[in-house]
């Protein structure tokens, strides 16, 4: 590259990059490389459009047919690559747009500049004689929250969503994000202070370079100088994630943090995007010779994805670094290397050791067997209660059957009974291996590499599974980095608190609120489904979805009923050969269910359909863009697909009956229906673009708004 001169490369061009015929991008392939190298070389032919709106803008020649668009500021040495597309389109961007720095936020902008400034009703909204929303904003409070200098007019005349939805377009996405927190109820102030904007005395809104540094023009544009890299880019131009975060991701992701770290969002608000990536930084910038990160997560199909896209983003050195696994199969290699004597009931069935205990139940407690179970799993083993004497002093916090002192003394022979049954049997639960991996290690005289911990799913770890982990990585700066969103718990595990786990987020807890999957249609129908539920963000406090917000919009789910599950099917076979008349790629649509059984009978259907299928199970990935995916709805959890079809909402089947009716009180009734909502909350938020619900026979209430 000649000296002095940087190459910037903005979101939207990796966009329209994407959309050219594969012949043509490897044309721009190779032209952005030579762009790179020299821009101002004589061979690059920059041609000036009278009717530009911007006079910086310059478009540069592919070939007969194509065109680049690039800023070529008057003053400084930095170019950008803008847009790309066939001649006349390219064109017709480039007339419509306009690439300045914000004067509030120091920015780098791309937005429309169409001329007129009256926003326009839509046809579906109602006249409201209501005052402007944005009124009282001061116009450089609009300028910090991302609005350019010359829309602002057009922002003062927005009344309600749709209206700001109508100029959605005209808007840059940090502006349009920051309206909506602000309309939504979010503060001016916290908005801001969720960027972490730097606040500076003047912004030189003609200095491209200096602009190119600030967090919030990082989230749109990227300098490449690697060749390499660049490839690896224009390979997966939609994979943005591995390129472009947000400003509040980005904040999270680099720099020194005091202690531990904790991170909440809705699906899609990229909270596995952020530990990638701040296992990466931390891996770069801060570990020391033989010092690993161990990035660990709740499932072994999870752990198997993270560790695939962190080779997309990081180097084989720094990969080297980071150590992937679920914590259930690290704690199984350690007690294996120390010959551990017990088997680990992690999916077992333990049945026939609670029906043993449960003969030395006594009538004067009046408590349904189930009780028992639900006690253990909730009070016992989260409060590693050994003897009658700890369980007297244990709290029940949250249990809805009450226990007096006596009552206690009189059922506790039967969690006895079970936990020596599985002890003559050789066999320990997942608390009980976690809690003998503790005290193993407290006599381990093997020091272990790792000097930070990174937790995806962090909803779905155990109490004990955090103090596990408090004590693999000791307590100082950047030793625990936890995402989660209780939302989305959905393995019946307790709710956990962090700091009586040992791990202290004080002052670090932060909480991300755009969704990037999925449309803002499919957003509000899953979110609809836990209305009302408590739902706690993994440290004694509640979560909400106040602020949660997708940028994109498209149709509200469908919803199709069937008399029986041989129409269901015909419908799905149809629709996916209609699909796949239009070209679109099977392999972009899930299907997916409550339980096995209905998963496989579809499978079983479609295949009599001659339509291809591939099972989405925990070791691998069908690479046959022919054949749509099945799961259960568990197995979708960390995935998304352009579409998702959720398969046999029927009453009974979701919620499933025995994982409810089962319970032992109404409280855990009540809790267990929250996680029958949360998994198909889950299912629903896998997609980005579509999404048919179906049922045969009695439709679940869950569709009816039940």
């Amino acid at each position: 590259m000649s000296q002095n001169v940087t190459v910037a490369i903005s979101s939207d061009f990796f966009s329209a990059f994407a959309k050219l015929p594969q012949t043509q991008q490897g044309k721009v392939s190779k032209f952005i490389t030579n762009f790179q190298q020299d821009p101002m070389s004589s061979a690059i032919n920059y041609e000036k459009i009278h009717d530009f709106k911007d006079p910086n803008m310059r478009s540069v020649r592919i070939d007969q047919a194509y065109r680049g668009i690039v800023l070529k500021p008057e003053s400084g040495n930095v170019f950008m690559l803008l847009w790309v597309a066939h001649h006349d389109d390219a064109y017709d961007w480039a007339r419509r747009h306009r690439c300045n720095i914000n004067a509030g936020n120091g920015a780098i902008q791309v937005y429309e500049a169409e001329e007129g400034t009256v926003v326009e009703q839509p046809e579906s909204a109602a006249v409201l004689d209501v005052a402007a929303i944005f009124v009282e904003l001061k116009d450089r409070e609009l300028l910090r929250l991302g609005v350019p200098d010359e829309l602002i007019t057009l922002v003062r005349g927005v009344h309600n969503e749709l209206e700001l939805d109508a100029i959605e377009h005209r808007l840059p996405v940090e502006a349009y994000e920051g309206l909506f927190m602000y309309m939504a109820g979010t503060g001016y102030d916290q908005i801001v202070n969720d960027r972490e904007l730097v606040k500076e005395a003047e912004i030189d809104t003609s200095d491209f370079a200096a602009a190119l540094e600030r967090l919030a023009t990082q989230s749109r544009f990227v300098v490449v100088d690697d060749d390499i890299e660049l490839h690896a880019m224009l390979n997966a131009p939609l994979d943005k994630w591995r390129v472009f975060l947000h400003p509040s991701q980005r904040k999270l992701v680099s720099g020194i943090k005091n202690g531990a770290s904790r991170v909440l969002g809705g699906a899609g608000t990229g909270k596995t995007v952020v530990a990638m990536h701040r296992a990466k930084w931390l891996a770069e910038h801060v570990l020391e010779g033989n010092q690993k990160i161990l990035f660990t997560t709740f499932t072994k199909n999870l752990a198997t994805d993270i560790e695939t896209n962190l080779s997309s983003i990081c180097s084989k050195d720094v990969l080297e670094k980071i150590e992937v696994i679920n914590l259930d199969r690290w704690v199984t290699q350690y007690l294996r290397k120390n010959k551990y004597e017990y088997t680990i009931l992690y999916n077992t069935d333990d049945k026939k050791y609670w029906k043993q205990a449960l003969d030395l139940a006594v009538s004067e407690v009046d408590v349904p067997d189930a009780f028992y179970q639900e006690e253990w799993r909730k009070v016992i083993q989260p409060q590693s209660v050994e003897s009658l004497d700890q369980y007297k002093r244990a709290s029940r916090v949250g249990r809805g059957t009450r226990l007096s002192r006596s009552e206690r003394v009189k059922v506790w022979p039967v969690f006895e009974e079970y936990r020596n049954l599985l002890t003559q049997s050789k066999k320990k639960e997942v608390d009980d291996a976690y809690r003998d991996v503790a005290a193993l290690l407290e006599k381990d005289t093997q020091t272990f590499p790792y000097q930070s911990l990174i937790v995806d799913e962090g909803q779905d770890m155990s109490t004990q599974a955090f103090k596990l982990m408090r004590q693999l990585v000791p307590e100082g700066a950047n030793d625990i980095f936890v995402v989660g969103d209780g939302h989305q718990r959905i393995y019946g595990r307790n709710k956990v608190v962090l700091s009586q786990c040992g791990i202290n987020i004080r002052g670090r807890a932060r909480k991300l609120k755009v969704n990037y999957r999925t449309t803002e249609e499919i957003r509000s129908w899953a979110v609809n489904l836990l209305e009302g539920c408590a739902i706690d963000d993994l440290d004694g406090g509640v979560d909400d979805n106040k602020g949660y917000k997708s940028l994109t919009h498209g149709d509200a789910p469908k919803i199709e009923q069937f008399d029986t599950a041989e129409k269901q099917s015909d419908f799905i076979a149809s629709y996916l050969k209609q699909r796949a008349a239009d070209d679109f790629p099977l392999s972009h649509i899930c299907i997916t269910t409550r339980t096995s059984k209905e998963r496989d009978n579809i499978a079983s259907a479609l295949k009599a359909a001659d339509i291809e299928v591939a099972m989405v199970d925990a070791y691998q990935e069908s690479s046959n863009k022919n054949a749509v995916r099945l799961a259960t709805m568990h197995r979708v959890k960390g995935l998304e697909f352009d579409e998702m079809i959720l398969a046999s909402i029927n009453e009974g089947i979701v919620p499933l009956s025995f994982a409810i009716e089962g319970k032992g009180d109404e409280v855990e009734k009540r809790l267990a229906d929250i996680e029958e909502r949360g998994l198909m909350y889950v299912a629903l938020t896998r997609a980005k673009k579509r999404v048919l619900v179906l049922s045969y026979g009695e439709q679940s209430h869950y569709v009816k708004g039940g």
